[in-house]
C-alpha cells in the first residue's frame, strides 16, 4: 500500500512539476504610458497642460533639463501618493523607496516610471518658485 501512494504521488509530481509555466504577470509586464515630458529650462514653463492619472495605471514620463540653469524640481506630495517602480539615468536603473526632489546641475533626462496610487491633486514645482508655469499638476482618479 505504501508504495502504491508513494509511486501515485511521485507520479502526480512529475505530471504538475513538468507542466508547470512561471511567467510574469500584471502592471509590470506591459508598457507604461508614456506621458509629456515634464521640461526644466531657465524662464520656460514646466508642462504645457495638466496630468490626468488614472489610479492603478503605470506611467513614465521624462524630465528633461536644457542646462541653461541648475534647476531642481521637488513634490513630496505627488512622489509619496505614487509607487516609484524606477528612476533612470544614463542608462542606470535605480529602484529607490521614495524620492522628494532630483537636481539637475547640467543638460540630461531622467526617466521615472510609476504606480499612480491615491486620487488627488499634487503639484511638482522648481523649489523656492511660485509662478504658474513653475509646475506640472497631476490629477490622480
Amino acid at each position: 500500500m505504501k508504495k502504491r501512494i508513494a509511486s501515485t504521488v511521485l507520479l502526480l509530481a512529475s505530471v504538475f512539476g513538468a507542466s508547470t509555466v512561471y511567467a510574469q504577470a500584471g502592471l509590470l509586464t506591459g508598457g507604461a504610458t508614456k506621458l509629456e515630458p515634464i521640461t526644466l529650462s531657465s524662464g520656460m514653463p514646466l508642462a504645457d497642460a495638466p496630468y490626468e492619472l488614472e489610479s492603478g495605471g503605470y506611467y513614465s514620463i521624462d524630465i528633461v533639463c536644457d542646462g541653461s540653469a541648475e534647476l531642481a524640481i521637488s513634490g513630496s506630495q505627488f512622489f509619496r501618493n505614487v509607487w516609484m517602480d524606477e528612476v533612470v539615468i544614463n542608462d542606470i536603473e535605480i529602484r529607490p523607496l521614495g524620492i522628494d526632489s532630483l537636481e539637475f546641475d547640467d543638460e540630461g533626462t531622467a526617466t521615472l516610471k510609476f504606480i499612480a496610487i491615491r486620487p488627488g491633486t499634487y503639484e511638482v514645482r522648481i523649489p523656492g518658485t511660485t509662478g504658474e508655469t513653475q509646475k506640472a499638476t497631476f490629477t490622480i482618479k
